[in-house]
């Protein structure tokens, strides 16, 4: 269960608040990433106590929005794969943290969640007891189920006496594929009592081990790929295993099997490599008769696919059937609930003993290289500047990949220029490049300073539209980046409105009124100084970039001033809506 630590015992004696610490520091929760209220007084003094006897614990990173905070702790989760923690307030806090909860739901990230309640005593029976207006008015019939929605389990905590076994068991539901996030609702009086620390049994929970194919399966995809005219790969999130990404590569080598990206939060297959066929799957899907598809949820749109009726398609999922998305299919696939590297290891000891068609190989290595070669060729032929003092997303990202190193993470929250940053950033290390996973905006503030956080030797650079940007709440983004030295570039692609949305009117309505005349109602003013609701925190270097000529010098400035130790926003007004 990641990297789990000697629990010791206390100089004082404790409370439920200062067993959950304990318990997340065995657990090895390296953060907690807090909004605090009036629900949190036992935690508070716990950690000041922790703090005065230098008892270890997991860092407190306060954060004054919880949009923040679990975008943080989601970030960090993603970069070490390990389980962290946010902490909230209430019914109230609990809301306010929905988006980045639905996030770290879809993007399948282990965080758990402890939430305070109002004071479940009136008339002081319990130390924590009711002492503050707030408390009638933070008292609802079913907080969890603001969340239930949103994560794998959820849990009253009834008694403080077994709150080590609620925080284990909370974490092996969290850590077992498919991983998510987890909620535990904890009363005010219940962190405050005194724990029998002679009664506590020693408990060790772990999560499910990772699955494999059956033997039997592996040997029909093995077999399937080796006879295949035109196999496919097509990935999303098997790269959040870096083992997942060296099986690949080493599949794709010994058999000439191309791989597509489809709508990837993760590096899953370097974008140099010969065999790397980019990131449009319904280009090749017609041509393909084998389609292994690894860790994804939406590889191609059923509606309009273009899946020959006679293809092999074989899934390999932590998550094959979807258990938490109500309406889907793809038909005639075989699927298997299997980690990717597992898996992906078992297929080529299996391809080991195939004898495969040295021609065949020849024949579909020969094909995807030189359509590799064709797509960059495209790809760098839309680069330049087009000399008419716009600046177009993949001139900007061109840009930009000349000062990102290997030792570079991004987190990409561009929505409609996604795909751009994927063509023309080329990522090549696993862990160099992360998407939130899910659709609620504004995750990529609080997922850069997780990031950071977690990897502080590399640079980071987070890269969103100007919506999304709105969203993050970038005061409160830069105030924490600011306290806890977790320095990152934020560059904003600023089209002066919200994109998708439009793009979204257009495929429904391509000839509608809207289309004919251009009223969409998703229009700002791309002059607006977004890089200015950073500069509320110290050291923060703010830039707005509107002409082509100013791009490369503002990006060398703000590189050299985020690897001196503190934040830039650099806003880029792009080709407009």
């Amino acid at each position: 269960m990641g990297e789990q630590r000697q629990a010791g015992r206390l100089p004082w004696e404790p409370t439920a608040a200062d067993v959950l610490m304990t318990t997340l520091h065995e657990l090895g929760v390296d953060c907690i990433f807090a909004n605090l209220g009036s629900d949190h007084p036992a935690l508070i003094e716990s950690w000041a106590k922790f703090r005065a006897h230098g008892v270890p614990m997991p860092e407190v990173v306060v954060c004054p929005h919880e949009m923040v905070a679990m975008s943080a702790a989601h970030g960090y989760a993603q970069a070490t794969g390990r389980l962290q923690a946010v902490l909230v307030h209430v019914d109230v806090g609990t809301q306010n943290v929905g988006g980045a909860l639905h996030n770290a739901m879809r993007g399948r990230v282990p965080v758990l969640m402890v939430a305070g309640a109002s004071p479940v005593t009136l008339d002081g029976e319990l130390v924590g007891s009711r002492n503050e207006p707030i408390h009638y008015l933070q008292d609802v019939f079913d907080q969890r189920g603001i969340v239930r929605e949103y994560v794998k389990w959820n849990l009253d905590l009834h008694s403080g006496q077994n709150i080590d076994l609620v925080v284990k068991r909370a974490a092996q539901v969290a850590l077992s594929e498919p991983r998510g996030p987890v909620y535990l609702l904890a009363p005010r009086e219940m962190l405050e009592e005194k724990v029998v620390s002679a009664s506590r049994p020693v408990r060790e929970l772990l999560p499910v081990r990772p699955a494999g194919l059956d033997p039997a399966g592996a040997r029909e995809i093995a077999a399937a790929l080796a006879e295949a005219e035109f196999p496919l790969v097509i990935a999303s999130y098997a790269g959040r295993n870096w083992e997942a990404v060296e099986e690949l590569v080493g599949l794709s080598n010994d058999w000439a099997i191309p791989v597509v990206e489809s709508r990837p939060f993760y590096m899953n297959f370097p974008g140099d490599h010969p065999l790397h066929l980019g990131f449009d799957v319904q280009t090749y899907l017609s041509r393909a008769d084998v389609v292994l598809v690894l860790d994804s949820d939406l590889p191609w749109m059923p509606q309009t696919a273009g899946l020959k009726p006679s293809a092999k398609l074989y899934w390999v999922d932590s998550d094959p059937i979807k258990e938490r998305i109500p309406l889907w299919y793809y038909s005639g696939e075989s699927a298997w609930r299997a980690d990717a590297a597992v898996a992906l290891r078992q297929i080529r000891e299996a391809l080991s003993h195939v004898q495969g068609d040295a021609e065949r190989v020849r024949r579909r290595r020969a094909f995807a290289e030189a359509e590799a070669k064709r797509l960059r060729a495209e790809w760098a032929s839309r680069e330049g500047d087009p000399g008419n003092g716009v600046i177009t997303p993949e001139y900007l990202t061109s840009t930009l990949r000349d000062f990102i190193d290997d030792d570079t993470v991004v987190v990409n929250e561009t929505v409609s220029n996604y795909g751009v940053v994927c063509k023309h950033l080329r990522f090549r290390k696993p862990g160099s490049f992360l998407g939130s996973g899910g659709s609620s905006l504004g995750w990529h503030g609080g997922a850069a300073i997780g990031v950071k956080l977690a990897r502080p030797d590399q640079t980071v650079v987070a890269l969103t539209g100007d919506g999304s940007y709105v969203f993050s709440v970038p005061s409160a983004v830069h105030m924490v980046s600011a306290k806890y030295r977790a320095p990152f570039l934020t560059v904003i692609y600023n089209n002066g409105g919200w994109k998708s949305p439009k793009l979204s009117t257009l495929a429904v309505h391509p000839q509608g009124t809207a289309s004919r005349r251009s009223d969409f109602r998703v229009e700002f003013d791309s002059e607006l100084r977004l890089e200015r609701a950073a500069e509320v925190a110290p050291g923060v270097m703010g830039l707005h970039v509107s002409h082509p000529s100013e791009l490369r010098p503002a990006l060398s400035a703000a590189f050299e001033h985020v690897r001196g130790g503190h934040s830039a926003v650099v806003n880029v007004k792009i080709q407009p809506l």
